[in-house]
């Protein structure tokens, strides 16, 4: 992404982060003291604390070098906080994984795509500890007898009566 273009993502995320109610701010690593690399955002709430590192694209897909990741990660564990990297397509919201869950390539770099964030990506609001994902199978039945669709049932009503957006339905069932 070109450098103004993700310095403007940056700031973006650092302000949804700081909305959210989390402590932050963004660290860019350009022209700093130290030759190491720093993630692009550091975020915090007392519960959860994170190093992300922020990348952005069109729609194709997004690509970060091996040792980009591998830094992160370094930085995480000596600083104390939670790796991730958090992707932004065009017209979609972020979307963060933890390094592990991208996909390495045979040279040893790393691919999100659009629709891997989309499936399998952590929202904001689950980052931000707004909301929880629940699976279908999480969801079966519990020791109160209550089955799966049940549980979709309950999830449709509230959207018909306004008590849930479509986004919030979907990301529970």
């Amino acid at each position: 992404m070109s450098n103004a273009k993700g310095d403007r993502r940056e700031r973006e995320l650092v302000n949804k982060l700081d909305e959210a109610g989390l402590a932050v701010m963004r660290a860019p690593a350009s022209g700093s003291a130290t030759d190491r690399e720093l993630p692009d955002v550091l975020a915090g709430d007392g519960d959860r604390f994170y190093a992300i590192e922020a990348k952005s694209s069109a729609g194709d897909p997004i690509y970060l070098a091996g040792e980009e990741v591998y830094a992160l990660v370094y930085f995480s564990r000596n600083f104390g906080a939670k790796p991730r990297i958090g992707v932004r397509f065009d017209r979609e919201d972020w979307y963060f994984f933890h390094p592990d869950e991208l996909y390495q390539t045979d040279g040893g770099n790393y691919r999100g795509k659009k629709e891997t964030a989309l499936a399998d990506g952590t929202d904001f609001p689950e980052l931000t500890g707004h909301s929880e994902r629940v699976t279908l199978t999480e969801a079966a039945p519990g020791a109160d007898g209550e089955t799966a669709g049940e549980s979709v049932r309950q999830v449709l009503e509230a959207v018909a009566r306004g008590d849930l957006s479509v986004e919030e339905a979907v990301e529970m069932v």
